[in-house]
């Protein structure tokens, strides 16, 4: 049984419902290059970084711009409707206790992430919250992940990555971690299974409960 002693999470999908400020932010954002874009075409841009989402509607030229302004409006309306998933602060309790290093691995900017872990009261819930750069020098998951495995904290531990979109599946693929799925986020099972997650959860309360089965807690019941 493979056993963990860290855990990597996602962050919109995964531990905060984020999708009314974000689909919110995004409508505002389009509607200022005169854009009418209706929330279904833009539910496959909850998790994926910004520019990447930007591009897919706007000319190259313009991302920059479109960047700036959903962060103006994310900062004033971004958390309007959002919530933490239920049994998300109950879970990283509990993995502390057993022994995790909990961090965030997220396609938002670092300080963006901060302000939201904070405005929820979850900041101090983790060992390391890393980011994205405000800039595009950072701006892939896989490159998140790689910054957030280089910190003190894992050193020297097995990790597992927690997300919701396949750009959370090919981050742990790239970093050879295993990967699970978080189902009751915005992707979907024909996204995630291509990437061969080791566990699909279908809630917060069944994530945490793999976690612990397969924590260090559960590794020092299986050794002689």
């Amino acid at each position: 049984m493979q056993c963990f002693d860290a855990v990597l999470f996602d962050l919109d999908g995964t531990l905060i419902d984020s999708a009314p400020g974000i689909l919110a932010t995004f409508q505002k954002t389009f509607e200022t290059f005169g854009l009418q874009v209706p929330p279904a075409r833009l539910r496959p841009f909850l998790g994926p970084p910004l520019r990447q989402s930007m591009a897919q509607l706007l000319p190259q030229a313009q991302v920059e711009m479109a960047v700036q302004t959903y962060r103006g409006l994310y900062e004033k309306h971004g958390l309007d409707g959002c919530a933490p998933y239920p049994g998300t602060r109950q879970m990283l309790t509990a993995l502390r206790s057993a022994g995790f290093v909990v961090c965030v691995a997220t396609s938002k900017p670092r300080e963006v992430a901060l302000r939201v872990l904070r405005h929820f009261h979850m900041e101090d819930a983790f060992d390391y919250v890393g980011g994205a750069s405000m800039d595009a020098s950072l701006d892939t998951k896989t490159a998140v992940m790689r910054l957030v495995l280089s910190q003190p904290a894992l050193e020297g531990r097995r990790a597992v990555m927690v997300g919701d979109r396949d750009n959370d599946m090919q981050g742990a693929q790239d970093c050879a971690l295993p990967a699970v799925g978080a189902l009751y986020g915005y992707g979907s099972m024909e996204e995630l299974m291509p990437f061969g997650p080791a566990f699909c959860a279908p809630d917060v309360p069944a994530l945490a409960a793999w976690l612990l089965a397969h924590g260090p807690m559960a590794k020092r019941k299986v050794e002689p």
